[in-house]
């Protein structure tokens, strides 16, 4: 098995602050409304509450009815109207409808927004311009980070993604750099930071701005090392399919604020039932970053073990049976439920994923990643998009084509674009210029070879106005480097030799040993070398941003050892399970504990439906 930790791995920090803070924080902003009042939830901030300050906390605190925001008329009866919302133009818009509907009846209330994370300025000018500035009271809610296991913790900001990467919408980069400023302040001082992409840059010097207008106070560190990634410095990851157990837990059933539904085809009953996915739950934690091929055979093996120590009543006299049921039984029954739970998952997931079907889908993606039998790969493609098979499956596997060929040829570019077309319908037309503009399925340019490309890349970037490279040209770069940046990295193992999957080697495992995450290579490296020098190669295909800081106030005498082999890394723009299981097994071999901070839990379906445009 794949999870033999190093007896040397440092604790993790105490991350239940974070949200005994964030329940204290939004008690008071309730009590702010004194009385009773509805309060009124948007739709995505429900499974976060839930996590933070269940229906019991908030009806402690005068909160009569809960309601989803529907953007619809309320039905409300209370004379304290509270809102706790993202701060979203439309979302501001339909309460001043309810406040004039309401001014309109000659009906009297109060009402309260409690914007979360942070509030913006164009939100309240909207209740200016709706002539609601001094009805609606105001409020923030700086809620910015959710621990969903002792080494996850997240933002739950799936918009980061496309507002900032595709609309070029910055305002989630202070947000990033308030959280980091957050853990700074209850777990640093931080003894370096190390960083790659534009938006990591500029979280990174939002963090330091709050830092130096906050005061400094010395404490034990309890994180050593931070870094920093953006989610466009590897697309290729995301893209591929996830063979790890929780990976595709996430990829069937939507694990959801650390929280998953299994249907009746799991649970063996009529009822669906929601599970907390954690390191408490003992069978779950054991399987979650192994590779599916392992899973059954450990899961037939815990339930031998089961039946062993149930089989241990027999023959016990009163006294012993007694101890038994008042030591073991309770949690015996707990491992049954669980066991029982996990093998109907892995038997539902076997259905979907280990079809013949599934078995060619990770034959073309090892052979994109290895740059072998392309026109096979592209016929596999256009019969997966004339089949139907699945509308964002067809779009991934095109990505990851162009991704991997650093573009594609014209005539394949027009071919298969066409298919998809007609296939899943003309109004994804702005699906392809949302994915050409984030390097995601571009067109190789007439006469542009990868060598041409990159001496161009390479003569622009030693250049002296290298600071001055237009975003347009960063982005056209960003297309042309895999391949070479495979070479320099090694990250597709050499095919020749077998993997043993049930003795992981490196992080290939996670890609049934075919791929190593290129955001994971780069941190190891990074770790390793204690920076980028040696790297300027590796940065320079991925169009720079990088950078390497050593803490101040003489954070690194201050840190304790243990605290130097913890690491934070952040993902700005969303993670996967995979990278969180290379992270681990990496942790594993190198005695290091890693923290993963992420915009939020991200795969190939949710990144890709975050930028589908289908109307026109």
């Amino acid at each position: 098995m794949a999870n033999s930790a190093r007896r040397d791995s440092p604790e993790l920090p105490d991350f239940s602050l974070l949200k005994r803070l964030a329940r204290d924080q939004l008690i008071y902003l309730l009590e702010q409304l004194p009385g009773k009042k509805d309060l009124f939830i948007e739709a995505d901030l429900m499974s976060p509450l839930d996590r933070i300050a269940n229906v019991s906390t908030l009806k402690q605190h005068e909160v009569d009815k809960l309601y989803k925001v529907e953007y619809k008329p309320v039905i409300s009866t209370s004379d304290q109207l509270c809102f706790l919302i993202r701060p979203r133009i439309q979302t501001v818009k339909w309460i001043c409808d309810v406040a004039n509907a309401d001014r309109a009846a000659g009906k009297f209330r109060r009402y309260k927004i409690i914007f979360t994370p942070q509030k913006f300025y164009a939100c309240e000018a909207v209740l200016e311009e709706q002539g609601m500035f001094g009805d609606v009271t105001t409020d923030e809610w700086a809620f910015y980070l959710l621990p969903l296991d002792d080494d996850i913790i997240s933002l739950e900001l799936p918009e980061f993604f496309r507002d900032n990467f595709l609309a070029g919408d910055q305002r989630w980069v202070r947000t990033a750099g308030s959280a980091l400023h957050l853990l700074h302040s209850l777990y640093g001082p931080f003894s370096k930071v190390y960083g790659i992409g534009r938006c990591s840059k500029m979280a990174y010097e939002s963090w330091r701005e709050q830092v130096e207008e906050g005061e400094q106070k010395a404490r034990h560190a309890e994180i050593g090392n931070v870094f920093l990634i953006d989610r466009d410095v590897d697309f290729v990851t995301p893209l591929c399919s996830q063979v790890v157990y929780e990976g595709l837990v996430d990829d069937i059933f939507r694990i959801k604020c650390g929280c998953v539904e299994f249907g009746p085809d799991v649970t063996s009953s009529d009822k669906s039932l929601k599970v907390m996915l954690n390191s408490q739950d003992k069978v779950f934690n054991e399987i979650r970053n192994e590779h599916f091929s392992n899973v059954f055979g450990f899961l037939s093996q815990k339930a031998r073990n089961l039946q062993t120590a149930y089989d241990k009543r027999r023959g016990m006299d009163i006294k012993q049976m007694k101890t038994f049921v008042s030591e073991e039984l309770k949690g015996l029954k707990q491992e049954h439920r669980l066991l029982s739970l996990h093998i109907g998952a892995s038997e539902s997931i076997m259905k979907k994923k280990t079809k013949q079907d599934f078995q060619e889908l990770l034959k073309t993606e090892h052979s994109l990643l290895e740059g072998f039998e392309i026109r096979e790969c592209i016929s596999y493609i256009e019969e997966h998009i004339n089949r139907q098979v699945s509308m964002i499956e067809s779009l991934r596997l095109l990505c990851l084509l162009s991704i991997t060929e650093n573009g594609l040829l014209p005539k394949d570019f027009r071919s298969l674009k066409a298919q998809y077309l007609q296939s899943y319908g003309v109004d994804h037309l702005l699906t392809f210029s949302n994915l050409r503009q984030l390097g995601l399925l571009v067109e190789q340019q007439p006469g542009e070879t990868l060598t041409v490309m990159e001496s161009k890349v390479g003569k622009l970037v030693n250049d002296k106005t290298a600071g001055k490279l237009t975003d347009a040209f960063s982005s056209l770069a960003k297309k042309s480097n895999f391949r070479a940046l495979s070479r320099k990295l090694n990250l597709v193992p050499k095919s020749d030799e077998e993997y043993d999957l049930r003795v992981p080697r490196d992080m290939a495992y996670i890609f049934s040993g075919a791929y190593v995450p290129l955001s994971c290579k780069l941190i190891e490296q990074v770790l390793e070398r204690d920076g980028w020098a040696g790297l300027e190669e590796v940065t320079r295909l991925l169009n720079g941003h990088e950078f390497a800081v050593t803490g101040s106030n003489g954070a690194d005498l201050r840190a304790k050892n243990d605290a130097q082999r913890i690491i934070l890394v952040m993902f700005l723009g969303g993670c996967t399970f995979s990278e969180i299981s290379a992270l681990r097994f990496l942790g594993r071999e190198k005695g290091y504990k890693f923290i993963v901070v992420t915009t939020a839990i991200t795969n190939s379906s949710r990144l890709l439906e975050s930028l589908l445009d289908n109307h026109v």
